[in-house]
C-alpha cells in the first residue's frame, strides 16, 4: 500500500497511543459550571507558559480568535489587520457576521506589521468615522510563509497601539513554533498582548482545542462570549488532556519540524522557476510560488496525490507544504523528489 506524505496542514496529526491513553484516563466535570478539574490543570498551565491570569479553552483556533474579537469590540468598531492574516482571510467573515466588527486590512510586506505603518492610520474621534478599536498580530505568520515576527516589531506596534488606547490581540495559533525559532519566551511574546490566541491541535498534535489567554476580567468575559458562540462544552476534559500531554511531550520537539522544513526546501532549491516566500523557511511552514515554472497549480498537486503526497494551494500560483510530528525526515526527502520530477518534468 502506498504510503501517503501529507503535508496539508500541521492539524493532520493523529493522537498517538499515550495521548488516547491520556484521554481514556482523564477525570472530568461539568466545565460550563467550571468544575472539569482537567481543564482547569490545563487553562492553570497555559496562562503560567504566557505569564498572564487566566486562560480559556475552546475547540478551534477560529473560535478563540473570533471570542477575542468579540469580548472587545462592540458593532461598528474597526480592526486593524494585515490583508493576508488568517482572520481577514480564512475565518469566513465571522468578525462581521457575528460581531459587527469593520476589518481594515492594511498591506505588511513579509507579513511583519510596523509601528510606523499604523500610526497614521487610526483614526480620529469623529462622528463621521467608525472608531478604530483593536489591532490584530499574527505570529508565525502563515501567509507569510511562517515567519516569525520579530518581537522588537510586536512590541512597537503595542506600544502606538496602547498610548491611542487601542487593544491588541496576537493570533498565535503557532506562537509555540516562533518561540521555538527564535529562543524568545512564550511570555515576552504575550506581554504587549491584551489577548492571545494559540493551538494545541496544530504543531502540538493535539485531536482538538485551542486556548486564549488574559486579564482574569477578560477572559470572565470570553467565557460569556464563548457561551453564546455555542462554544460551552461539558465533560471536556478528556479534550484538555491531549492538550496537557502535547505540552508535556511535543512542545519540545518542534525544532524537528523546523529541520524537515529546511530539508524539504533545500532538495527543491535548485528547480528552475521555484521561488520560496520565506527563503529559508524560519519554521514548519513552506510556501512555494511556481509562477516561472510554466506549471498550474492544480495541476501540480494532482499529479503530487496521485504518488501520494498531499499539499494545498495556497494562491493561484502558490502551494504550501506543512511539516508535523507525523511525517520524517525520509518522507522530506520522498516528496522533494516527487515534486522535483513533477515540476522539471
Amino acid at each position: 500500500m502506498m504510503r501517503i506524505i501529507d503535508l496539508r496542514s500541521d492539524t493532520v496529526t493523529r493522537p498517538t497511543k499515550g495521548m488516547r491513553l491520556t484521554m481514556a484516563d482523564a477525570i472530568v466535570g461539568d466545565d460550563v459550571f467550571e468544575d472539569d478539574p482537567t481543564v482547569k490543570q490545563l487553562e492553570a498551565h497555559v496562562a503560567g507558559l504566557f505569564g498572564k491570569e487566566a486562560s480559556l479553552f475552546v475547540a478551534s483556533g477560529t473560535m478563540g480568535n473570533q471570542v477575542c474579537l468579540k469580548t472587545w469590540g462592540a458593532p461598528g468598531d474597526e480592526v486593524i489587520l494585515d490583508v493576508e492574516s488568517h482572520i481577514a482571510n480564512y475565518e469566513v467573515g465571522t468578525a462581521a457576521a457575528f460581531a459587527g466588527l469593520q476589518l481594515r486590512m492594511i498591506d505588511c510586506p513579509d507579513g511583519i506589521m510596523r509601528a510606523a505603518t499604523i500610526k497614521d492610520i487610526i483614526r480620529a474621534d469623529d462622528i463621521h468615522h467608525p472608531k478604530t478599536k483593536i489591532v490584530c498580530l499574527e505570529n508565525t505568520h502563515n501567509r507569510g510563509g511562517g515567519i516569525v515576527v520579530p518581537l522588537e516589531e510586536m512590541n512597537a506596534v503595542a506600544e502606538v497601539a496602547h498610548e491611542r488606547g487601542l487593544i491588541v490581540h496576537l493570533d498565535g495559533a503557532r506562537i509555540w513554533n516562533a518561540s521555538a525559532a527564535s529562543g524568545v519566551p512564550l511570555s515576552d511574546y504575550a506581554a504587549g498582548a491584551d489577548s492571545l490566541m494559540c493551538c494545541l491541535s496544530k504543531g502540538l498534535g493535539a485531536p482538538i482545542g485551542s486556548m486564549i489567554v488574559g486579564s482574569k476580567d477578560f477572559i470572565a468575559r470570553a467565557r460569556r462570549t464563548r457561551k453564546m458562540f455555542g462554544g460551552g462544552m461539558r465533560q471536556v476534559g478528556i479534550l484538555a488532556a491531549p492538550g496537557l500531554y502535547a505540552l508535556q511531550h511535543n512542545l519540545p520537539r518542534l525544532s524537528e519540524d523546523h529541520k524537515k522544513a529546511a530539508l524539504f526546501a533545500e532538495k527543491i532549491r535548485g528547480i528552475d522557476g521555484v521561488r520560496f516566500i520565506s527563503d529559508p523557511p524560519q519554521t514548519n511552514i513552506v510556501v512555494l510560488d511556481i509562477a516561472n515554472t510554466g506549471k498550474a497549480v492544480p495541476d501540480v498537486l494532482v499529479q503530487l496525490r496521485a504518488a501520494g503526497v498531499l499539499m494545498v494551494p495556497f494562491g493561484k500560483t502558490r502551494i504550501r507544504a506543512v511539516t508535523h510530528l507525523d511525517v520524517t525526515a525520509e518522507d522530506m526527502n520522498a516528496a522533494a523528489d516527487t515534486l522535483t520530477r513533477i515540476l522539471t518534468g
